[in-house]
C-alpha cells in the first residue's frame, strides 16, 4: 500500500530534498525497487550485483567506485587526525598555562615558576586544577563553534552530495581543516604574537566546511553509492576501522615524531601534508560514485519539489528572465527566504499512516546515534584529561592508551565484523538465492535485517559495561581493561549508519545521512557542554562523575535500540519524472 501523491515527504528547506513518490512502510518483508525503473538492461547480472550497480557496470576498474578508493586517501587523513589529537590537546595546554603564567607574573613580579615552551614537556601545566578546568573550558567552546556551524553546513553538503555527486563536497569539506592546521602551527610557533584565541578562527572555518562531520557523511554515502546491501555495514565497517587505524597509529607515530624532532609542532606540519594529500588523492584519482543520470534525476526531483513547495515570487521569476546576474540573485534570495537550519530532520519522519514503524525506526536509530557520537566527542578529550590527571601520563602514555584501544576496534571491524557477516548474513542469503526460482535475480534493498539489530545491542552493552568500570576502578590496568571492553563497541557505529542507509531510497541516501550529520553537529555542542562542564565542575570533588553520566547515556540507547524492528524501509514508488529538459531548465532558471 502506498500513499497518495498528496502526502508527499518534505525533507526540509535548508538540508534539500528529493521529491517522494509514494512513501510505503515494507515492514512486512517486501522487498525495495528502488531503482528498478532505471534499469533496461536484461542481461545476466554477477554474482553480487544488485540494482545500484547497473550504473556502473562496462566502466574500467580504475572508474568504478568502490569503497576501497577511499581506504588510502581516508587512512592517511585518519593517521592525521588520530596523531594530532593529544598533541593538539597538549599544545593548547601549554599555551594556556604559558598565558596563565605570564598573567601571574603581571599581578605578583616575585612569582617563580618553570618557564613553559610550548610543545615541550611541561609536567607543572598538568597538575594545575586551573590550567585544567581552562582547558576544558576552551577545549568546550571550539567544540560549540564547530558544532554550530558544521549543523548548517553538513547537511546542506549531504544534501547537495545526492545532486552534484560526493567527491567533490568531500575536496570542499576538506578546506576548512587545512586553515585550522595553519592557525594552529602559527599559534604554537609564535606564542607571543599569535594567542590561543586565534584557534577560535580556525575552530570557524573548520564549521563552515562541515568539519569531521560532513567528511564522514559524505564518506558514507560514497560507502553507500557502491556497495549492496548485505555487505554494507562491512563496507563503512572499514571507514570506520580507517579511522580507528589512524586514532591506533598516529599517536604511536606522533610520539616518535616527537621523540626524534624533539618539538611537538613538527606533529601539525605532517598533518597538513596529510590534509593535502587527502585532497589530491580525492580529486585526481578517486572515481565519482554517483553516475550523471542519477545526480540529473535526483536535481530534477529537487526541483520539482521545491517548485510544488514553495514557488517563487513573481517579481523574482522576472529578475530571473529580464538581468544577467538575475538567475543568481533570485536562486541566493529565494534559497535564504525558504531556509530552515532543522527542516533536513524531516526526512526522519516520513508522511503517512503506513510508514509509522519506518519513522520509529528513525528516530530510534537517530537518537541512538546521536547519543553514541556525543558521548564519545566528550569522552575522547576528558578521558585524556582524566587519565593524565590520575595518572599523571604524559603525551607518549596518552598516546600509547589511546593507540590501544583504537587498534582492538581495528581488530574487531576488519578481522571479526567480515566474518560474522559473512557466516550470519552473506552465506544465508546466498543460500536463498539458489533455492529460489530466479537465483540470477539482482539483489535489492529489504531494510535493516536482524542482524543489524543485534550487532548494535550487543555493541551498546559492550559499551555500557566498559565505561560503568571506568568509575571505579583506580588502577592503570584496570582502567586499560574497561577502555578494551568499551573499544569492542565499535561495532555499533558502522551497524547505525549502514541500517539508516537502508531505511530510504538511493537517491536520498545522501540527505538522510545529512540529516544525521545535523544530529552530530547538534551533538558536538549539547554534549561538550554537559560533560566537558560536568568534568570541569566536579574535578575537585567527584572526578568520575563524568563516567556516571556517560553509563547513563549508553544505558539510555541500550534501552532504545530495543525499539528498533527490522525489515522496516520505505520504497519509492517507480513514477518516471515527464517533465521535458526543456522544462527541466526553465523552471532551474526560475528557482
Amino acid at each position: 500500500m502506498t500513499t497518495g501523491s498528496g502526502n508527499r515527504a518534505a525533507p526540509g528547506g535548508s538540508g534539500g530534498s528529493d521529491d517522494v513518490r509514494g512513501w510505503q512502510d515494507t515492514s512486512e518483508g517486501v522487498a525495495a525497487d528502488e531503482g528498478t525503473a532505471l534499469l533496461n538492461d536484461e542481461s545476466q547480472p554477477r554474482k553480487d550485483s544488485w540494482v545500484g550497480s547497473e550504473d556502473f557496470k562496462g566502466l574500467s576498474w580504475w572508474n568504478r567506485p568502490s569503497v576501497w578508493w577511499l581506504m588510502v586517501p581516508y587512512s592517511t587523513f585518519t593517521l592525521a587526525f588520530g596523531g594530532s589529537i593529544v598533541p593538539k590537546l597538549n599544545l593548547i595546554m601549554d599555551l594556556i598555562c604559558h598565558r596563565y603564567f605570564r598573567d601571574r607574573l603581571a599581578a605578583d613580579p616575585t612569582f617563580l615558576f618553570h618557564p613553559v615552551i610550548p610543545g615541550g614537556e611541561n609536567p607543572e601545566c598538568r597538575i594545575i586544577t586551573d590550567v585544567q578546568q581552562k582547558v576544558a573550558t576552551f577545549t568546550l567552546l571550539l567544540s560549540v563553534i564547530v558544532g554550530l556551524l558544521s549543523s548548517l553546513t553538513a547537511p546542506k553538503l549531504g544534501s547537495l552530495s545526492d545532486r552534484y555527486g560526493r567527491k567533490r563536497l568531500i575536496v570542499i569539506s576538506s578546506f576548512g581543516a587545512i586553515v585550522g592546521e595553519v592557525i594552529i602551527i602559527l599559534a604554537g610557533k609564535y606564542p607571543e604574537v599569535v594567542h590561543y584565541n586565534w584557534l577560535i578562527l580556525g575552530s570557524v572555518c573548520d564549521g563552515l566546511g562541515g568539519s569531521f562531520t560532513a567528511g564522514s557523511v559524505l564518506s558514507t554515502a560514497y560507502a553507500a553509492d557502491c556497495t549492496p546491501p548485505s555487505k554494507r555495514s562491512v563496507a563503512i565497517g572499514y571507514l570506520h576501522a580507517c579511522l580507528f587505524s589512524g586514532l591506533a597509529f598516529g599517536p604511536l607515530l606522533a610520539s616518535y615524531f616527537v621523540k626524534r624532532t624533539g618539538s611537538l609542532l613538527f606533529i601539525f606540519y605532517v598533518t597538513l601534508g596529510c590534509h593535502l594529500f587527502f585532497i589530491l588523492f580525492i580529486t585526481f584519482l578517486t572515481p565519482e560514485s554517483l553516475s550523471k543520470r542519477r545526480q540529473l534525476l535526483a536535481r530534477e526531483k529537487y526541483e520539482l519539489w521545491q517548485a510544488d513547495l514553495d514557488p517563487p515570487a513573481e517579481w523574482l521569476m522576472e529578475l530571473a528572465v529580464w538581468f544577467p546576474l538575475g538567475k543568481v540573485f533570485s536562486s541566493i534570495f529565494h534559497s535564504a527566504r525558504t531556509a530552515n537550519p532543522l527542516g533536513p530532520l524531516a526526512i526522519l519522519s516520513p508522511p503517512g499512516p503506513a510508514n509509522k514503524r519506518v519513522r520509529r525506526n528513525l528516530f530510534m536509530l537517530a537518537f541512538i546515534d546521536m547519543g553514541i557520537l556525543g558521548a564519545a566527542i566528550s569522552a575522547g578529550t576528558v578521558i585524556v584529561l582524566y587519565s593524565e590527571f590520575m595518572f599523571h601520563w604524559g603525551t607518549v602514555e596518552a598516546s600509547r592508551f589511546i593507540s590501544l584501544t583504537s587498534m582492538v576496534r581495528v581488530v574487531v571491524l576488519m578481522g571479526i565484523f567480515p566474518i560474522i557477516n559473512y557466516f550470519f548474513r552473506t552465506r544465508p542469503n546466498a543460500r536463498r538465492r539458489r533455492e529460489s526460482q530466479d537465483p540470477a535475480q539482482p539483489e535489492k534493498n529489504s531494510g535493516a535485517d536482524e542482524l543489524d539489530v543485534w550487532i548494535l545491542r550487543i555493541a551498546l552493552i559492550s559499551d555500557v559495561i566498559g565505561v560503568a568500570g571506568y568509575i571505579f576502578v583506580r588502577t592503570v590496568p584496570l582502567f586499560i581493561l574497561c577502555a578494551v571492553i568499551t573499544a569492542l563497541g565499535g561495532l555499533g557505529s558502522a551497524t547505525i549508519q549502514s541500517a539508516l542507509s537502508k531505511h530510504v531510497p538511493a537517491e536520498q541516501v545522501g540527505q538522510l545521512l545529512g540529516a544525521i550529520g545535523l544530529l552530530h553537529s547538534l551533538a558536538r555542542v549539547i554534549s561538550p557542554i554537559i560533560f566537558n562542564g560536568l568534568y570541569a565542575a566536579t574535578l575537585s570533588t567527584f572526578p568520575q562523575a563524568f563516567f556516571v553520566l556517560l553509563t547513563a547515556v549508553f544505558a539510555l540507547a541500550l534501552v532504545a535500540s530495543f525499539f528498533v524492528r527490522p525489515h522496516v524501509f520505505i520504497q519509492e514508488d517507480e513514477v518516471p519524472v515527464t517533465t521535458t529538459a526543456s522544462e527541466g531548465e526553465e523552471r532551474s532558471a526560475l528557482i
